[in-house]
């Protein structure tokens, strides 16, 4: 294989052991340490709350910093991986990932907070998430194995939150929220070990009648990208899903407080979101070889709009908010396959990793927006409902703005034999 695809075979030392089952193993296993102690941080907000009397727009600063900076690391996490491989840029990200946690168990002060729980964390995320594991999968494994591949690390995110959010209310309510962020930043120094399994070669210089895609400088994917009108239709619609994942991973187990439901009742909630992703993160991924990605898009957001609609309008209780977290889940993490499959259809996989990770930017901006304004919101009036009104406008302006993406490769001139 080339170096952009990965050298998988026996003479490169790491083939004997680097099959696509063992890659797709660990991935998924990295997918789901990264993914599962971020979703559950909004458990932390009433106990650290209530100890340091601060209100929710301290966290939701915090957390949305995480977001954003997520998302601008991204692309450049994207970039130094496509550049000189995959494994040192997670090892980086775990370690400030685990540093993070550290720092918020030891907070006292909102700039620590932010410090540990935005900075540090949000970086680590960029480095060591589940975005980086499927540029991985884009460029070892062969095209008939990505389709699943890319719904199951997708899947494998969300059993992590299916596996945190109940684990982490556990240890709050038996050991504390300081010991519950022991032993999450104890469990992302795993991730070490296990990118071993998805490193993927430096990029080398192309041979001149390399293909056109792999002949691409950073400069030209970049200027090529954003003037193809699909990508960029791909990258505003990707906005949607961070404003309202974001919003209801941070705020919805104070939300659900707020109405007399219980906080272990809150914790199952999300877990069942993070389980019932699972069924629809690997649904999208065989159905995206089936259907057009751009149509299954349109209907995850329309989907999603129409299930905070009935929520919001039926009165909370125990069974309504299992039924919702139920319903949120099919189409939690379901836009990322179809996503990144249409970025590497378009595009190749030679810069994978930074296309997909300036679309993720827009997912993030979307993220630090949702949760900042749901703790403004929540302070200056008491109520989250204007923010559920606007997760359902973007809903449906996300499924609009899908539907005129077109599917095809774009395209480059031929390359000239040398």
């Amino acid at each position: 294989m080339s170096a952009t695809t990965g050298d998988l075979s026996p003479s490169s030392g790491l083939g004997t052991w680097r099959t696509p089952l063992v890659i797709i193993i660990c991935g998924c296993l990295i997918a789901l340490l990264s993914f599962g102690p971020r979703s559950s941080l909004g458990f932390f907000i009433q106990p650290m709350g209530r100890e340091f009397a601060w209100g929710r727009d301290v966290f939701g600063l915090a957390l949305a910093l995480q977001n954003l900076l997520w998302g601008l690391g991204q692309p450049i996490a994207g970039a130094i991986a496509d550049r000189f491989g995959i494994m040192r840029v997670m090892i980086v990200g775990a370690l400030l990932y685990a540093g993070g946690l550290l720092l918020m168990r030891y907070s006292t002060a909102p700039l620590s907070l932010d410090l540990g729980a935005g900075v540090l964390i949000g970086f680590g995320l960029s480095g060591c998430s589940f975005n980086l594991v499927l540029s991985a999968f884009s460029k070892l494994l062969p095209p008939e194995k990505r389709g699943f591949a890319l719904g199951a690390g997708t899947a494998a995110g969300s059993f992590g939150q299916f596996l945190f959010a109940p684990f982490g209310v556990a240890m709050i309510d038996n050991f504390g929220w300081q010991a519950a962020l022991t032993v999450f930043a104890l469990l992302m120094l795993l991730i070490v070990p296990l990118s071993l399994a998805i490193a993927t070669p430096p990029s080398t210089a192309p041979a001149s009648n390399a293909p056109a895609a792999d002949q691409q400088s950073f400069k030209t994917a970049l200027a090529e990208a954003f003037g193809h009108r699909s990508y960029v239709l791909l990258v505003l619609g990707f906005f949607t899903c961070g404003f309202q994942l974001a919003f209801i991973t941070v705020h919805l187990p104070a939300y659900l407080a707020d109405r007399g439901v219980a906080a272990s009742t809150g914790g199952w909630v999300v877990a069942a979101i993070g389980l019932f992703n699972i069924i629809g993160s690997l649904s999208v991924g065989w159905l995206q070889n089936k259907y057009p990605k751009r149509y299954i898009l349109s209907i995850i957001y329309l989907a999603r709009a129409l299930s905070i609609l009935a929520f919001i309008s039926f009165p909370i209780t125990t069974f309504s908010a299992i039924v919702f977290g139920a319903a949120t889940g099919l189409t939690w993490l379901s836009t990322v396959p179809p996503t990144s499959a249409l970025v590497a259809l378009m595009f190749g996989t030679r810069w994978f990793a930074t296309l997909y990770g300036f679309a993720f930017v827009s997912h993030q901006v979307g993220g630090f927006l949702g949760v900042l304004l749901g703790g403004v919101v929540f302070e200056q009036f008491g109520s989250y409902t204007p923010i559920w009104w606007l997760s359902i406008f973007f809903g449906v302006l996300s499924a609009l703005i899908n539907l005129p993406i077109v599917e095809a490769p774009v395209a480059r001139p031929v390359a000239q034999p040398a």
